[in-house]
């Protein structure tokens, strides 16, 4: 008999927690919608956290290392550079500081401050949790701690958050914005885990209920385009027209309704946009 290969166990495993997922949120719906909904909305929010591997390590130990406390939990901070301009490095879901590398080894250290983050539930940050209002809320302290920032460099589901933050606090010191691979839609996000999962009409209001409750808004409020119609600053969309986890055409339709920004369009980099090219023409956008 055949020995199943390492991809096809991955398979198997991920199917298997699909089919948990369905079976007990669908059935627990049934006996208590609000747990149900509970559980739902808590699944959407603990990323799996990815290991800090050695070479990992090896940069991150070349910065200026900090901590901040931020709901209870200690998130862990990186420094570079003593330029004149700060810059806030925020990295996508399920990543960490590591992925600024190329950046942050590229950027001119006596020109800028960079300054990056391990979200909650990620690198070597405490806590399992976090969400889109979650990590706004981490920005904005840092924001204020560091007494404001030149530019804000996000990148996937941080550069979403990044957006977000500065359109509902305007007023936050921030002069520039730059916007790589952000997704556009929240509510593309729960659909695309209702069609994977096949949640019950039931489990699925129970879910959506409970995410209203602790969020205050329904999923649909939280659009790239939408945020960009109340950002003033000056900003910058770096984004794929091969990105298969953030499509191209949000970034093109929030660009169309932010007047103040520019975009950088790509083909071939996909979701990391990993370029030296493109790292020069950031720069060029910072000044």
């Amino acid at each position: 008999m055949l020995k199943a290969t390492e991809h096809q166990k991955r398979i198997m495993k991920k199917t298997l927690i699909i089919l948990f997922f369905r079976y007990y949120l669908n059935t627990l719906s049934l006996i208590s919608p609000i747990k149900a909904g509970k559980a739902g909305f808590l699944m959407f929010c603990h990323p799996r956290r990815r290991a800090v591997k050695p070479h990992h390590l090896e940069f991150l130990n070349s910065s200026e290392k900090f901590t901040v406390e931020y709901t209870g939990k200690k998130v862990q901070g990186y420094k570079w550079g003593n330029g004149e301009k700060k810059l806030l490095l925020v990295h996508g879901w399920e990543s960490h500081s590591y992925w600024w590398k190329s950046i942050v080894t590229t950027l001119p250290k006596e020109k800028f401050t960079l300054i990056s983050i391990d979200a909650p539930g990620h690198g070597l940050s405490e806590g399992s949790f976090i969400h889109l209002p979650h990590y706004s809320g981490l920005i904005e302290k840092l924001i204020e701690t560091h007494g404001g920032f030149y530019a804000i460099l996000g990148h996937s589901f941080g550069a979403f958050s990044s957006m977000y933050t500065l359109f509902r606090a305007p007023q936050l010191p921030v002069s520039k914005l730059v916007l790589m691979a952000s997704p556009g839609e929240m509510q593309e996000f729960v659909d695309y885990y209702q069609a994977l999962i096949k949640f019950t009409p039931r489990t699925m209001k129970a879910i959506l209920d409970y995410f209203v409750k602790m969020i205050s808004h329904k999923p649909d409020y939280f659009s790239l385009k939408e945020f960009a119609k109340g950002i003033k600053i000056p900003g910058l969309f770096v984004h794929d027209t091969e990105d298969k986890e953030a499509p191209y055409r949000h970034a093109l339709a929030a660009h169309k309704n932010w007047p103040n920004s520019e975009m950088i369009t790509t083909t071939g980099l996909g979701h990391n946009l990993k370029s030296t090219d493109l790292i020069k023409e950031v720069e060029k956008f910072l000044g």
